[in-house]
């Protein structure tokens, strides 16, 4: 082989291994994550008159980070059920990025990548808290999500299993880093961040439910016990809708304590869409695994338009 052949070879692996990278990080996924970020920040602007763009971006860059380390932690030591789901079918919303079952990375990658971005985010929380004094409790609010994103698929804690992961979930992406931004800029949490996140949390939570029925024949064979194997498709079915019907009610009472009345504008859309999965649940259109792909899509865009309205409603 000649020098120039050599060299092409080198460079195409490097490119492959960078593309799996990435495909492993899921980028779409980060926006559940940081669109919550943004919103908790831009509620400091206009509530508090209070931002540090540097504060923002290092606050932001931990939360990305957290969310690598989470989903790595998750393609590392869901691999078994991950692999069973890929042979099976190919979801873009469940069973991981599919880099592993297809044998383009090892297991040990995502799993040293996930402790190494845990560990670069708490040096930004070191930063924040004694650089930049952005409150007693900053290592503590970016400790429970990032502790709690790693032990959410990895042991000896593996939360996904105990029947709270789906919960742990709704509060990471929901109240905390609505929360957190807002007091790394103002070391305070405004009263109104507890209403703002339920809805936020519940559909979170949602999302997560739902990108669990395509996995549930190949995580009832594994024996993995999250929330939707522990009480059966039909009542998973019924929890779907509850939560959604609780989302809708909350959002409209963070209306009524506080939050400006024209993100009803961007939320009416976003409630006819949470309504047609309501009613394409009923009808259990999930049953056809191509409709359940559309509805779990779908079900993304009403969290992070949830998100959205009251961003919209302060700005």
């Amino acid at each position: 082989m000649g020098e120039n052949e050599q060299q092409f070879v080198i460079s195409k692996s490097f490119v492959q291994n960078i593309r799996s990278w990435v495909a492993l990080s899921r980028p779409p996924f980060h926006t559940v994550g940081i669109l919550p970020f943004i919103l908790g920040t831009i509620l400091a602007w206009r509530l508090e008159a209070r931002f540090n763009a540097l504060i923002f971006s290092l606050g932001v860059s931990a939360v990305v980070l957290i969310m690598l380390s989470t989903y790595h932690a998750g393609e590392h030591f869901d691999e078994r059920e991950d692999r069973l789901s890929k042979s099976r079918y190919h979801s873009r919303f469940s069973g991981g990025s599919g880099i592993i079952p297809a044998g383009l990375s090892s297991a040990a990658v995502p799993l040293w990548t996930s402790i190494v971005c845990l560990l670069l985010a708490g040096i930004i929380g070191v930063i924040l808290q004694f650089a930049l004094n952005t409150g007693p409790y900053t290592l503590l609010l970016g400790s429970i999500g990032g502790l709690s994103g790693f032990f959410y698929s990895s042991k000896p804690f593996r939360f996904v299993e105990r029947g709270v992961g789906e919960l742990l979930i709704g509060f990471c992406y929901g109240w905390l880093p609505v929360a957190s931004a807002y007091y790394i800029q103002t070391e305070t949490v405004a009263s109104v961040i507890h209403w703002i996140s339920v809805p936020i949390a519940l559909t979170i939570f949602n999302v997560i439910f739902l990108n669990e029925f395509p996995d549930y024949p190949s995580d009832l064979e594994t024996g993995k016990r999250n929330t939707l194997i522990r009480i059966g498709i039909n009542k998973g079915v019924k929890v779907f809708i509850l939560v959604s019907c609780l989302a809708w009610l909350f959002f409209f009472l963070a209306i009524q304590a506080g939050v400006p009345s024209r993100g009803v504008y961007v939320y009416c859309p976003i409630l006819i869409l949470s309504v047609t999965l309501v009613i394409m649940a009923l009808m259990r259109k999930h049953e056809k695994f191509k409709t359940l792909e559309i509805m779990c899509g779908a079900n993304i865009l009403v969290n992070l338009g949830t998100t959205a309205a009251f961003i919209f409603a302060y700005l």
